[in-house]
This record gives structure tokens, sequence and C-alpha cells, in this order.
């Protein structure tokens, strides 16, 4: 199915929803990323598969905690880089513990300061609401304190954010 058809059958559903829609290409994994991802997330679901050539899909609409993405398997010609990433804002530290080894299992990969890449290559930033909290306090002292203990961290840990912010 070109792209064209593709991309009206699919307007219908991102209708009143939202403007801009994440395309994710990969090079032949598109539907067992999107089951993945949809497993991850308590509000993930399928939308839609194409069929392609040979029985693998050739797009697949899905949703994530009530944003739209759409993948594509187009070839090995694009890979992920961490020039994009998807950024979560999780709740606590339950959340962010709960996403973070969900998404790198498998495969996937620990950066710095609460980024990871998932098995497929896509960037991912799992970060607590307190992390803007506390970087947000007025007095600097307090929130540099908090920057420098972030910067130390792969998987952003808020017992350790509040430790820094109160000078423990």
């Amino acid at each position: 199915m070109p792209i064209r058809q593709i991309r009206q059958a699919h307007y219908k559903q991102a209708q009143g929803k939202q403007k801009i829609t994440p395309f994710l290409w990969f090079d032949k994994e598109a539907e067992d990323a999107a089951k993945f991802y949809t497993s991850v997330f308590k509000n993930g679901k399928i939308t839609h598969v194409t069929p392609g050539p040979n029985g693998i899909a050739m797009w697949v609409s899905f949703e994530l905690e009530g944003q739209i993405f759409y993948a594509l398997n187009g070839g090995p010609q694009y890979k992920f880089t961490e020039a994009i990433s998807l950024f979560v804002d999780c709740e606590d530290q339950s959340e962010v513990d709960e996403l973070w080894n969900k998404l790198i299992s498998d495969g996937g990969a620990e950066s710095q300061c609460g980024w990871l890449k998932d098995k497929y290559g896509l960037s991912w930033q799992i970060i607590p609401k307190a992390l803007s909290q506390l970087l947000s306090d007025p007095d600097p002292e307090k929130s540099g304190r908090v920057m420098q203990a972030m910067l130390k961290m792969k998987k952003i840990i808020v017992a350790d954010l509040q430790k820094a912010h109160d000078g423990q």
C-alpha cells in the first residue's frame, strides 16, 4: 500500500487528537517494537497493522498514554540516534523503576542523567517530576547540588536527589 493511502487510512485515527505524530523508522521490526512499547506502558495499544510483502508489517500505528505513534518498516538505511528521544514524565520513583527496567530489558542500555536506549536503539528520558521541582528551587546552592547529583546518575533516584537538595 503506498504511503499516501496509508496516511489517508490513518488520518481519521489521529484527527482531533494531535497535530504532530512521531514517525519511527525501523528496518523490519516495526510490529515487534510496537508490541514491545505497548507492553511497557499501562495505557498502550496497537491500533492498526498494514501488511507488507512476505507477511511482515509495513506500517503499524499504536498509542502510548494517549499519544499516537507510527512505525514503518523502511529498511536498514536509517538508525535511531540520541539526537532525538522520547521524554516520559514519571509521577514517582516506582514509575521510573518500572519503565526503566522494562525499556532496558533484552538488550537496552543505560546512559546518563535518566537517558537510556531500548533494544531497538530508540532513546528515552525517564524523568521523575521531582527532578524539575528540586532543580527549580530558588536557592541556587540547593538546586546546584541537585544538578551535580543528577549528572552522576544513570537512572534518576529521587531519594538521592532529595539528599543532595537537603545538603546530606
